[in-house]
């Protein structure tokens, strides 16, 4: 199954997003260097007012890569959209005791929704960015050449319509050879270091920043049988699976770590447990069947009993799953293998091998 890399039309007009970081650099370089009509685009996007945030040195390296190679360059004011489809929404799902995935929602909304209809608007062909990941001939989506570095998992909301204008640069290379090519060509910020992902998680606690926006209060830590171990600051701000965000009291200096296993939003109290050996887990503990809702099927609709492959975390190793319905946007799947962090508001990513098949929210 071969991916399509870089179609080489000399009369193809490209808006490649420009983050200041050295893979989308690489992706406008290889893109230009293959004959294409580039420009340069970095996206503006809502920043609290209160933090310091880099954008303007972000914009600045992204300005100087553009002038190396020659290629026009453009700001695009995306703060209201990102502001409403990505933070507001962020917000609502934490406040409402579910753990969102928010760069599924930026890639949705802003860098293949509103972005592309900006691109499309001024006569652009394709938008291309630097996502690990491949679009094959056939438009179908795989995953990342680099395994460790694959982004696949953040782009399960996009559909073929969306994949016959968009380009991966990047996505059939692997990092070291993107950092040979950033040196090949000479980009001004080929040594710099990857970026961190939302402006303000570098610069602020996600629990920080989340306490300015929801109102939350401590509440009560308890172990398997109910018993009171300790305390928290806020059900709300607690992720299935998180270690840390929650005391215990009750514990010796050899136990075991704990982390959260489940939460009672309305009683505003987590239990957690401590990681034991695989064979002592008790399987009532475990999820095996998961429902989604908001289900997107990048190709074709499976069908109902198809045997796939999928992950409910970023670089969680691929899990065997089953369908068992599919019903609108509604499905439910089953894993051969229970899980232990099954968490409400991430997102289940399925996989037929290399190829990303859809996904969906956990309910």
């Amino acid at each position: 199954m071969k991916s399509q890399g870089i179609v080489k039309n000399p009369k193809t007009k490209v808006f490649v997003g420009m983050s200041g970081g050295v893979d989308s650099s690489v992706s406008a370089a290889l893109l230009k260097h293959a004959g294409h009509d580039v420009t340069g685009v970095f996206i503006k996007v809502w920043q609290p007012d209160w933090i310091e945030c880099t954008w303007k040195d972000e914009r600045r390296e992204a300005m100087r890569v553009a002038a190396h190679l020659g290629i026009p360059f453009v700001t695009l004011d995306l703060v209201q959209e990102y502001k409403i489809e990505v933070i507001d929404y962020m917000i609502a799902e934490y406040a409402a005791g579910r753990t969102p995935n928010p760069d599924v929602m930026c890639n949705r909304e802003v860098k293949f929704g509103a972005f592309w209809r900006w691109a499309q608007s001024q006569g652009a062909d394709f938008v291309a960015t630097g996502h690990y990941a491949q679009v094959t001939k056939d438009f179908r989506m795989l995953a990342g050449t680099d395994t460790n570095k694959d982004q696949s998992y953040f782009l399960w909301t996009l559909n073929q319509t969306d994949l016959k204008h968009i380009m991966f640069p990047v996505g059939h290379i692997t990092k070291p050879e993107v950092r040979i090519l950033a040196k090949k060509y000479k980009l001004p910020n080929a040594e710099k270091k990857d970026s961190q992902g939302l402006c303000f998680i570098g610069k602020v606690d996600i629990k920080d920043f989340l306490s300015r926006y929801i109102d939350t209060k401590p509440g009560k830590v308890l172990n398997g049988k109910g018993e009171i171990i300790g305390t928290h600051t806020g059900s709300l701000l607690l992720t299935i699976g998180e270690r840390h965000g929650f005391t215990v009291t009750k514990k010796t200096p050899h136990d075991a770590p704990y982390y959260v296993v489940s939460k009672d939003v309305g009683k505003n109290m987590v239990t957690v447990k401590q990681k034991e050996p695989r064979d002592k887990f008790q399987e009532t503990s475990k999820d095996q069947s998961v429902k989604l809702q908001r289900v997107n099927w990048v190709g074709a609709i499976p069908a109902k009993g198809s045997k796939l492959q999928a992950r409910t975390r970023y670089r969680q190793e691929l899990q065997d799953i089953k369908i068992i319905s599919i019903e609108g946007d509604t499905a439910v799947v089953e894993f051969k293998q229970a899980q232990e962090t099954i968490t409400p508001g991430q997102s289940l990513v399925m996989y037929k091998g290399e190829e990303c098949v859809g996904g969906g929210i956990i309910e």
